[in-house]
């Protein structure tokens, strides 16, 4: 049963394909697939928790918590399941840092940004986010680096996570308070 859902993954997985000749589309999905890399953003909140102070340094430091956290978990998940990428010509750069491909981090880190952002009542971001986290899984589809079963438990990781992060942010408040506030 198992193989037949693979097979039928794969099927799917390759219509969504964006093939060389469509220059255009593809740097728009290669921009929607780097937008959701882990160091972008940890490197993004890191400038913004060091120069500032409040409300925004501390939502700095918990997203970036957020982050270090998710892909630390979907790390483990990946070494576990072992599924290989799908074969493309595109993404050399994940292919080596992380040959495996389910479950897709970039689609739980979007989902669970856009996750945080509602929890935590950050309008107008939350809507940006909500719009961007979608683009980012079906980037990932289009270039050949995930498996459209990739993305979709990736989503649902995703909204998993940030309900449980959000749920944990007392703890997090009592624990790090040295990083969360200044």
């Amino acid at each position: 049963m198992f193989k037949k859902i693979n097979e039928q993954d794969q099927k799917l997985s390759r219509k969504f394909y964006l093939p060389p000749e469509q220059k255009f589309l593809r740097s728009v999905a290669a921009f929607l697939a780097h937008s959701g890399d882990s160091w972008f953003w940890l490197a993004g909140l890191f400038v913004i928790w060091l120069f500032t102070h409040g409300n925004l340094h501390t939502l700095a430091a918990l997203f970036a918590g957020a982050i270090v956290l998710q892909a630390s978990l979907v790390l483990l998940i990946k070494f576990a399941i072992k599924r290989s990428r799908p074969e493309s010509d595109w993404g050399d750069i994940y292919r080596k840092t992380d040959p495996n491909s389910f479950p897709s981090g970039h689609a739980v880190r979007a989902i669970m940004l856009a996750g945080l952002a509602w929890g935590l009542g950050l309008s107008p971001l939350n809507w940006l986010l909500t719009i961007w986290a979608p683009l980012v899984g079906m980037a990932r589809i289009s270039l050949g680096v995930h498996y459209v079963s990739d993305v979709v438990v990736g989503w649902l990781l995703g909204i998993i996570f940030a309900i449980v992060y959000l749920a944990m942010l007392p703890i997090l408040y009592a624990w790090f308070p040295f990083v969360l506030f200044n």
